[in-house]
């Protein structure tokens, strides 16, 4: 059997690389279709597979300027030839799952999340204030030919596996499709409590604006609290912190931090904070894996993850702190919630155990199975 493993593009390691490399696991031969590739940008697990692009790769700096091609990630994504491959898993939060399939092949879609920007983030992206007025306005052309789009290519994944409850529902509104559950792999054994824990607080991950991030800033500085943000940087790039503007004293830029830096500083930081709603959120995991509660936006991935106070003692003890809406004072107020809570450590370290590797591959090959065998 053929494989063909369709992801959106391979310019950096997240989290959705995390799960590209697991399914390279599960089928050592499979090669990889994608829009763009930037070599050197991704593990060696994944540059060592056979890479194949779409015609955006012969853009001229379309490196670091790949997303103001989004209108044209549709055709670029159908323009790939997988002709010869029996099964297609496509790794997709983007356009990937809209590939076109050889014919009697299969497809199976790990769908990280539809298309966040033109469905139910739009107005965090494009939004007043969000984007320049000529982005918007473009946008404005853009994004109803992309969700038709969208809807249309869903009817070419013969199952939707979904990274979250949270997204299978957001599947099921966007395309009317139901979806199998299967949480992202989380690499458990890098993570360990520290043996001392520091006085700050701590936001970990690749800016976006969905992640809401001013809100972190604004609770800590009104309570005086030291708050630690790890990916963003200092300078005027992708990934800078420049548009918070002047961040209050209290507030330290990590940048992008090593796999060895965050695991150390995840076991020392008081709590993770996560005032966005996160698809899934491997971060909390990896929180929780380090001894470390999280403090988060009740609502999207976390519901799957997290233990909240208050929450059914049935289900173990607390291993976080959920806030009900996206305000500074709401969040502050799950803060000192928080401070006034003893966590057991080990509870935390236990509620990480079952988003390991072996089960997220052990799942999706049962997933595979059942697909195979219906076709």
């Amino acid at each position: 059997m053929r494989v063909a493993i369709v992801h959106d593009w391979l310019t950096g390691m997240r989290g959705g690389e995390a799960v590209l490399e697991a399914l390279l696991d599960l089928h050592p031969d499979a090669e990889i279709f994608t829009l763009l590739h930037v070599p050197g940008s991704v593990s060696s697990a994944i540059e060592s597979r056979p890479i194949h692009t779409s015609f955006l790769q012969r853009v001229p700096g379309v490196s670091s300027r790949y997303r103001y091609l989004l209108p044209f990630f549709p055709r670029a994504i159908e323009g790939l030839d997988l002709a010869g491959f029996d099964l297609v898993l496509s790794s997709s939060h983007c356009v990937a799952k809209g590939v076109r399939l050889p014919a009697d092949s299969r497809h199976i879609c790990y769908c990280h999340t539809p298309m966040r920007y033109v469905w139910d983030q739009y107005e965090a992206y494009f939004g007043p204030g969000r984007a320049p007025w000529a982005v918007r306005a473009a946008m404005r052309r853009v994004a109803p030919r992309l969700r038709a789009w969208d809807v249309r290519t869903a009817a070419r994944v013969h199952r939707f596996v979904a990274n979250s409850r949270h997204v299978a529902g957001r599947i099921e509104r966007c395309f009317g499709r139901d979806a199998t559950v299967v949480h992202p792999p989380v690499d458990l054994d890098r993570f360990t409590p520290g043996a001392e824990r520091d006085d700050f607080y701590l936001v970990l991950g690749a800016p976006a604006p969905y992640k809401r991030t001013d809100l972190a800033i604004e609770a800590c500085a009104r309570l005086g609290r030291p708050l630690a943000l790890a990916g963003y940087s200092t300078g005027k790039g992708a990934g800078s912190a420049r548009h918070f503007r002047r961040l209050p004293a209290n507030v330290q830029l990590l940048g992008h931090l090593s796999d060895l830096d965050v695991a150390h500083t995840l076991g020392r930081a008081r709590a993770l904070l996560l005032p966005g709603v996160e698809d899934f959120g491997i971060a909390v995991v990896e929180a929780l894996a380090s001894g470390t509660p999280v403090i988060a936006l009740g609502d999207g991935g976390v519901l799957d993850t997290v233990r909240p106070l208050g929450g059914d003692p049935s289900l173990g003890p607390a291993t976080g702190v959920f806030f009900t809406e996206p305000t500074p004072e709401a969040l502050m107020n799950a803060i000192l919630r928080f401070e006034a809570h003893a966590f057991d450590r080990d509870a935390l370290v236990a509620s990480a155990r079952p988003f390991g590797r072996d089960r997220f591959l052990a799942e999706m090959r049962g997933v595979e199975q059942e697909v195979l065998q219906a076709g």
